[in-house]
């Protein structure tokens, strides 16, 4: 019989055997839901602690960077990689320990962090400053192929000079001076020519001897023309 049809009295012995047969399922869904509601709440409110909590060890970690106290910096670094493996601030800190090894001249050391940052960084600017310094490291180990190697990628459009300075240095560890020279003036045409690395890039093309070319733009020819003897 269709319900509309159905006397106040019968409506309602209806409504008692729905709520008979789907009670416990309504209920279900409902204690559901509440638990999927606090757990995402609960889960929103972890990652904030987290964040809160690993932002304070970096602050601390820089701190000690500035005063150069190594090793309580590097216990930090390795605090934060081992509870905060999936956060941006594990990655600076592989970025710090590798400087902590580089000023103890210890590059062998500071390639694993470099090239962990390089690979598995989610920050495309942070996989960009590792290569770059691991690329450094290699010409200081006068691994200047491996070095070119490394930045044998097309550099994104920020990096640019950058790249081109340290093939340039690369190429000057292989005593390939003409090339060289063209990666500086490379890199000066990139660069900001009123900035201390176009000054630094000018005096490197300098003291080859080499030209500006002429798609330097005029400024960074003026700089270079300023640092010949």
């Amino acid at each position: 019989m269709a319900e509309e049809y159905l006397t106040d009295d019968e409506q309602l012995e209806h409504v008692k055997q729905l709520g008979a047969e789907y009670g416990p399922w309504v209920l279900g869904g409902i204690v559901l839901a509440s638990v999927l509601v606090f757990g995402y709440r609960y889960y929103e409110s972890y990652k904030n602690d987290q964040a809160l909590k690993a932002a304070a060890q970096f602050s601390a970690m820089t701190a000690a960077l500035e005063k150069n106290d190594r090793n309580t910096a590097r216990q930090i670094a390795d605090g934060l990689i081992k509870d905060y493996t999936n956060s941006p601030y594990a990655d600076q800190a592989q970025l710090a320990i590798a400087r902590l090894y580089i000023d103890a001249g210890q590059l062998a050391s500071a390639i694993p962090p470099l090239t962990q940052v390089m690979n598995g960084s989610k920050d495309s600017d942070l996989k960009q400053i590792a290569r770059l310094r691991l690329a450094r490291v290699l010409i200081d180990q006068s691994k200047p192929d491996e070095a070119i190697a490394t930045l044998a990628q097309n550099p994104p459009g920020a990096f640019a000079a950058l790249y081109h300075e340290v093939r340039g240095d690369a190429f000057y560890s292989k005593k390939d001076l003409n090339a060289a020279a063209a990666e500086y003036r490379t890199a000066l045409a990139a660069s900001d020519a009123r900035s201390a690395d176009s000054a630094l890039l000018a005096l490197k093309i300098a003291d080859l001897g080499a030209t500006p070319t002429p798609a330097a733009n005029p400024a960074a020819v003026d700089i270079l023309n300023k640092a010949k003897p």
